[in-house]
């Protein structure tokens, strides 16, 4: 089957033996955009200009100090797989660049294999270029990361270290405003309004935040107007640092990071497929899911007459994606003593099924009565240990503290009565 590249180009006639010679050929998946572009074409539909892939925030390497050691493994790995779904996202839908807007490298210095890994992935890619522009983590200052990069980068990687013109293909040039420090304060990409690109396309790439709202994870790491892309005549401006997906203006994109490494942010992690048709086209934006991990934080509000079973399976996820979750439990409300103890034990038994689990009953009112207390003792020691702290934990002139602490001593005097 002849070859897809410049079939643009291609006399019209051309083109039909081309697309016939396409549907004699075995049909793969990754050819789905290659027939659905051939058939707008031959339809009267015009042939993108243009295709990339957006993405940002990457942060290889990450930490994530607060996980036990097994988690951490996870999540660090599944941030490195990220590269060869975005590969294939890119195969698939027929797109010739990555554009990473920032923060691919979660520190300045990173381990060298977290580098190298990076770099063989891409190299394994090579179909499609990678454009890669540092981010405030690790920018364009990082000399040594930057120095090991470029030394290892194989063909298909473009460094944009510099704020200048960058040339995607003949009919597109970038326009990358890489930060040199971790907070410019400044809006770095004001230089594009006075950028020559000749007659190409215009597509900008920033990392930091916009200036109406605060889009930044860690505070303001550059300030960046809203309205860039209508003052400098772009066809789309890519950024990055904001880890949740995000549409400032018609053809102004937060990516949002493809893994999440938190709680803040709802929606599925993905990246954006830009199709951009023509100088006259409006940029078409898709966004395709890319996460692997669920972060989920979920409120349990509780009343005192509530089923405390129903309610809490309810709020749990589907039981073959909990081992791919992060779960962030908080419960709210009130119940009695013998049903928090009850709940705890339910928490214990489906804590294991999940990747990561944490329960916080700390805003968890206690409600109680003497027959409560009975489940303790009747009288003796311990059902007047049991009496004092149920008046500690409903005393409101105590500290939330000294409540809270009162409240939990008596869940555990209930647990050991319970289980003695």
């Amino acid at each position: 089957m002849p070859s897809f590249s410049g079939f643009a180009r291609l006399p019209s006639f051309s083109k039909v033996h081309w697309y016939q010679s396409f549907l004699q050929s075995p049909f793969r998946p990754e050819t789905e955009s290659i027939f659905s572009t051939a058939q707008n074409f031959l339809s009267g539909n015009s042939l993108p200009v243009m295709k990339f892939i957006h993405s940002s925030d990457l942060h290889l390497g990450k930490p994530f100090g607060r996980f036990p050691e097994d988690v951490r493994v996870r999540l660090r790995q599944a941030r490195a797989d990220v590269l060869p779904r975005l590969a294939s996202l890119a195969r698939s839908h027929a797109a010739s660049h990555v554009l990473l807007a920032g923060d691919t490298f979660d520190q300045m210095t990173p381990a060298p294999s977290v580098i190298r890994q990076a770099l063989n992935m891409m190299r394994a890619a090579d179909h499609v270029t990678w454009v890669l522009m540092p981010g405030n983590h690790d920018h364009a200052n990082a000399t040594e990361l930057w120095r090991q990069v470029a030394q290892d980068a194989p063909a298909n990687v473009a460094l944009q270290l510099t704020p200048e013109p960058f040339a995607l293909n003949a009919q597109a040039t970038l326009l990358p405003a890489p930060p040199a420090e971790r907070h410019p304060g400044r809006d770095l990409t004001d230089w594009y309004n006075s950028a020559a690109t000749a007659e190409t396309l215009r597509i900008g790439l920033a990392h930091g935040s916009v200036t109406d709202f605060d889009s930044s994870e860690e505070g303001a790491s550059s300030v960046i107007a809203p309205d860039r892309a209508r003052r400098a005549g772009l066809h789309y401006l890519g950024l990055g640092d904001w880890h949740g997906q995000l549409q400032i203006g018609p053809v102004t994109w937060y990516s949002g990071a493809p893994e999440a490494d938190g709680f803040k942010h709802a929606q599925t992690p993905s990246a954006l497929l830009v199709e951009i048709a023509g100088k006259t086209a409006p940029a078409r934006v898709t966004s395709l899911p890319t996460g692997t991990i669920n972060w989920q934080r979920v409120t349990l509000d509780l009343a005192g007459d509530d089923n405390r079973n129903t309610a809490h399976e309810a709020v749990l996820p589907p039981l073959p994606e909990r081992a791919l979750t992060l779960f962030d439990l908080i419960v709210t409300g009130r119940a009695g003593p013998l049903d928090r103890v009850a709940l705890e034990q339910e928490i214990a038994k489906v804590t294991p099924d999940f990747l990561w689990h944490r329960a916080d009953l700390g805003e968890l009112g206690l409600v109680h009565d003497t027959a409560d207390l009975d489940a303790i003792d009747q009288q003796g020691a311990l059902r007047a240990a049991a009496e004092a702290l149920a008046q500690e934990a409903a005393d409101n002139s105590l500290s939330p503290v000294a409540r809270a602490t009162a409240q939990s001593a008596l869940s555990h005097l209930f647990s050991f009565a319970l289980e003695a």
